[in-house]
């Protein structure tokens, strides 16, 4: 589980879908989808925000969106998500999961290969880009695997580069998770002993991340990327059918 997290530290500063590490590790220590999910949003949380310091001077808004709106969307969306699933029953979250990795895989893999840029190519404006954002954070407060992902998803079709965009979202998701993490330890059961081996693994990990950052290949990044969210969401459903 140590090393899932080590590993999710550095996948979370370099492009995100840590979780999609650190929630099969944990639900191979006996925990539900549900407090699996929970469990790895809380432990994940420390490293998101030493990552996000360690990388705040390359942190930007978009060409049309200032950071500040992108920062208060992201803690407004964070808190609806985590209240959302506190509401939805534990049966039908497990149902969703493969398919919510499977749709974060997709939308990233169309932004990074498929999608077509040239000089006359616009960036989203600022209502596409707020209501996006506003939509990932809901997102992320409720699942939170591959957050990282569509994020930089829009953030690239907002006009940032690769890079730019990766140091932005670690902040905002250390923001959107700020939200649904003070409402996840008051009203759920946290498996703390594996929150805190995964907190201390991927808070190593995500400063070595952010130091690589500057240095690795955007394209392999990319590559990588989606080839793990694919295969986890293979091994998901597999998982599920034979339970």
């Amino acid at each position: 589980m140590a090393a899932a997290a080590f590993a999710a530290g550095i996948q979370n500063a370099l492009a995100g879908g840590g979780s999609f590490l650190t929630f099969p590790a944990l639900l191979m220590t006996g925990l539900d989808p549900q407090g699996a999910n929970i469990t790895s949003t809380i432990a994940l949380f420390p490293a998101q925000v030493s990552t996000g310091i360690t990388g705040r001077r390359e942190a930007t808004g978009t060409p049309s969106l200032s950071f500040t709106a992108l920062f208060v969307i992201s803690l407004i969306g964070g808190a609806l998500g985590a209240m959302l699933l506190l509401k939805t029953p534990s049966d039908i979250f497990t149902a969703m999961v493969p398919w919510l990795v499977l749709f974060a895989t997709i939308v990233f893999a169309w932004g990074s290969f498929f999608r077509k840029v040239d000089d006359n190519s616009k960036p989203l404006g600022p209502y596409a880009a707020g209501t996006l954002q506003f939509c990932i954070s809901i997102y992320g407060g409720y699942f939170g695997g591959g957050i990282g992902i569509l994020m930089l998803a829009v953030l690239t079709l907002s006009g940032l580069k690769l890079k730019k965009a990766a140091a932005t979202k670690n902040v905002l998701a250390a923001v959107m998770n700020f939200s649904a993490v003070l409402i996840f330890i008051f009203l759920h059961d946290i498996a703390w002993k594996q929150a805190l081996v995964v907190a201390i693994a991927a808070t190593a990990g995500g400063q070595l991340g952010a130091y690589a950052l500057p240095r690795v290949n955007e394209r392999a990044m990319r590559i990588c990327i989606v080839l793990l969210g694919l295969a986890l969401t293979v091994g998901l459903l597999l998982h599920y059918h034979a339970g």
